[in-house]
């Protein structure tokens, strides 16, 4: 087929842009549709073998935007500008199908090599670029050509420069869909792979429609408008473009800076589901739409560069809004959120959450592309593509630039409320930086106005942002409700997540991460972390070596130090400031394990970390965040716990922490079939609250379970064992008997309940969607109580003498009697 396109009348041209213009902005927004649902597919895919770090995800979105970047700036430097642009658009879209759909099938494959090279240090983080890179980049330039390459059919004119910015609203509109369609039914529905294929379609679509237009419409970017078009404009802006460039980069560096920092709050706020990440993004793509299309407008009427200047200067007002919303206003508004059991409309309500607080600065970042584009005009003969790739490029630069120093350094450096500050004053540099060149040629007293107005809103609104409440950061959505119930003793915001310790006025210690509680000195919670270390550590005949995912308040891993046997205890944590925080006022509840010699702290993801050591241990004990928060259901899946089970030396045991609460029945079921489908031998372990159901802990292995009571009680009273006694006797454990009274059933018996149960894959993590549809469900004691009915008489389970295995008889009686 020929890219070459018949020379046309400048008349012909003008009634094609007319005509057709509303349909290539449809098209347009299909792209921008397909390229949001490949970005959620591939960061899902790429985080299981990269990790969910703060660096992970660096590497990840600078590969995303890298492509962007490369593909705006190579496309417009090709010789192609004799080729029909629509043609052109429409083999890149040809193209973005065919990378986007090997991408994705390949996925799984260079993850495998990944994990085989992978080493810890400098090595493993260049290495996880270059994944990255390798993965991404190939159909990320292509979408970053489309821009340019569709732009070169419009004129280059004020005119087309407002229709640039529809299309960059429509495109920005349809990764608005994208978004929500890939959240909320692709990936909930169906596997990572399918929402690659659905993407992919729509870029075939896209192309084929695009072909059909080239061959009706002519290729030359005239339109020959006259004068009275361009009312409001007299000529074009002149001088240097680089003050342009420069300021739609901090433009791009602020949003994608306030975008990541934004994200982090609302989702403490409103409980970070995969769900909530999806609405937060649409909000902020929401705005973008919105403030390209208002562009559109105001380009003809005003002059570019000035209202470039000035979007950034109004970003010091809108900035302290949206800080205000999220630390002083949202976390006490009155509406059912917290307790209606229809996902749907608790979505809905999240999502009116973010319109009012993340809204007003989106449409002032959208609105500055366009207006840049507008502003970096110099005359009408020039390539439309090389104009709008040049700005694209800038801005895409500007926004990697920000996004990797805010998560990566200045949050953990300065904190929320500096980097808003921070923010504010740079947006407002940018505006200055766009009007100096207007102030010096002394043709506009708006950018006199501007100048001072930007220095005067950077020095009083800067004091203004607030800072984010310990309780915000210790509650999250339930802030309102625990509001004055407690006192702060401690904050920390980390690269990866923010801790907030808490004391209740009952006296009770809490640790809370990300706007959730992780772990408390409760009486309840207290025995459900030691379970998680006792039930394998006094079952292993002679363990030596340990591994803690997640540290938490430490005491899980702290139970390891009562053993005389073991050796080593590693423990992942995915966030630096946790061990040294939550010791400072769980030293004594963990036996200070942070600072135990044995201890060696581990700070990575746990997936990545266990798909790359080459260690084995005799147990992994795991006590995750809440398999609802994005990317904890990595933790859950079979491909998981199958790399669990390779890790464990021979005889080794796996202990998993599952909580009952704030969790629906296909959630659990979930997880229970998944963990059984890989430890078939697996055992269920129950913790309740008040003799109601509560949590529970799953324990698997390679090989049948057989437990001699006989042996475990025995090792109980030994000398050496006095401190493993007395750390049970802290949770009302007075012996091994007590401890195995727990013991809530199998695969034999609940498999049953669990029959027809989704498994959790990595190809699909549709546990990451199951959990997040029920988190206001109030069902743990009804599961608990599904669970037990299903329990069968432990045959061949424990073994020892007539008297113990009656012992055990009488204190599961005893514990059963207590939920009647």
């Amino acid at each position: 087929m020929q890219l070459d396109s018949p020379p046309s009348t400048i008349s012909e041209n003008t009634t094609s842009v007319s005509r057709y213009f509303p349909l290539l902005l449809l098209l347009f927004a299909g792209s921008g549709c397909a390229a949001l649902i490949y970005e959620v597919a591939w960061y899902q895919i790429l985080q299981l073998a990269l990790g969910s770090t703060a660096v992970s995800l660096g590497f990840l979105l600078a590969a995303f935007m890298g492509g962007l970047c490369i593909g705006s700036l190579v496309l417009p430097r090709l010789k192609l500008r004799q080729k029909h642009p629509l043609r052109i658009y429409a083999f890149l879209e040809f193209g973005i199908a065919i990378l986007g759909v090997l991408v994705t099938l390949a996925m799984p494959l260079l993850s495998r090599v990944y994990f085989a090279g992978a080493e810890p240090g400098l090595t493993d983080m260049i290495l996880r670029g270059l994944v990255a890179a390798i993965a991404m980049l190939p159909s990320t330039i292509l979408m970053g050509a489309s821009l340019p390459a569709i732009v070169r059919w419009i004129e280059a004119t004020p005119r087309g420069v407002s229709r640039w910015a529809l299309l960059y609203g429509g495109n920005t509109a349809g990764a608005v869909f994208g978004c929500l369609f890939a959240g909320f039914y692709l990936l909930r529905l169906y596997s990572m792979a399918t929402a690659a294929f659905a993407a992919a379609a729509i870029n075939v679509a896209v192309a084929l429609v695009s072909l059909w237009m080239a061959g009706r419409v002519p290729a030359s970017s005239d339109s020959g408008e006259t004068a009275e078009a361009n009312v409001g404009v007299t000529e074009f802006e002149s001088g240097s473009r680089w003050p342009i460039y420069l300021s739609i980069a901090i433009s791009g560096a602020c949003a994608l800076g306030a975008e990541v920092l934004w994200t982090r709050l609302m989702g403490m706020l409103l409980l970070g589901t995969v769900y909530v990440f999806s609405v937060i993004l649409a909000v902020f793509l929401i705005g973008l739409a919105i403030g390209g299309g208002a562009a559109a407008w105001i380009i003809r009427r005003v002059r570019p560069a000035l209202a470039l200047g000035w979007s950034q200067i109004l970003l010091a007002l809108a900035i302290v809004w949206t800080g205000v919303m999220i630390t002083q206003i949202l976390p006490f508004w009155q509406d059912a959120a917290l307790t209606t059991t229809n996902p749907w409309q608790m979505y809905l309500l999240d999502f009116k959450r973010c319109i009012f607080a993340i809204l007003p600065p989106t449409l002032l970042w959208g609105a500055s592309f366009p207006l840049a584009c507008a502003a970096a005009l110099r005359s009408r003969d020039e390539d439309p593509g090389r104009v709008a790739g040049a700005v694209y490029a800038a801005n895409t630069l500007g926004a990697i630039v920000g996004a990797l120093a805010v998560s990566l350094i200045l949050i953990p450096a300065i904190g929320t409320q500096q980097c808003q500050r921070l923010i504010l004053v740079v947006s407002a540099l940018g505006g200055m930086v766009a009007l100096i060149p207007l102030f010096k040629a002394g043709r506009a007293k708006a950018a006199i106005v501007g100048l001072v107005a930007a220095v005067v809103l950077a020095a009083v609104m800067t004091p203004q942002v607030p800072a984010v409440p310990g309780e915000l950061i210790a509650y999250g959505r339930q802030m309102q409700r625990n509001h004055d119930q407690s006192t702060i003793l401690y904050t920390a915001e980390g690269r990866n997540s923010s801790v907030a310790i808490s004391r209740w006025n009952n006296g009770t210690i809490y640790v809370n991460v990300n706007g959730h509680v992780e772990a408390t000195t409760e009486p309840f919670d207290m025995k459900l972390q030691r379970m998680v270390g006792h039930l394998p550590g006094l079952i292993h005949p002679n363990p030596q070596s340990v591994l803690g995912i997640g540290f938490g308040a430490g005491v899980s891993a702290g139970t390891f130090t009562r053993y005389p046997t073991i050796k080593k205890i590693t423990v992942c944590e995915i966030e630096p400031v946790i061990p040294p925080a939550s010791t400072k006022f769980f030293a004594t509840a963990d036996y200070d394990v942070y600072h135990n010699p044995k201890t060696h702290i581990v700070y990575d993801d746990a997936r990545h970390f266990l798909m790359t050591t080459k260690e084995k241990f005799d147990i992994i004990a795991s006590d995750p965040l809440d398999v609802f928060v994005k990317g904890t259901a990595a933790l859950y899946s079979k491909e998981y716990f199958e790399a669990v089970k390779r890790h464990l030396n021979p005889g080794g045991m796996f202990s998993l922490y599952v909580p009952l609460y704030e969790s629906d029945e296909n959630t659990v079921k979930s997880e229970l079939a998944t963990f059984f489908d890989a430890f078939p031998y697996g055992t269920v372990w129950s913790n309740t609250r008040e003799g109601q159901g509560y949590d529970m802990v799953f324990m698997g292995q390679a090989e049948p379970l057989h437990i001699n009571l006989d042996e475990a009680q025995a090792r109980l009273m030994r000398p050496d064992y006095s401190l493993v006694a007395e750390s049970l006797r802290d949770i009302g454990v007075d012996s091994a008997f007590d401890l195995f009274a727990t013991y809530s059933g199998q695969k034999a018996d609940l498999g049953r309940w669990t029959a027809g149960a989704a498994i959790n894959r990595d190809s699909n993590l549709r546990l990451s969607y199951l959990a997040g549809w029920g988190i206001n469900s109030a069902l743990e004691n009804t599961m608990y109580r599904e669970i037990m009915n299903f329990r069968q008489p432990p045959v061949g389970l424990f073994t020892g003498s007539p008297e113990s295995l009656q012992r055990l008889n009488l204190a599961m009686e005893r514990l059963d009697a207590g939920l009647q």
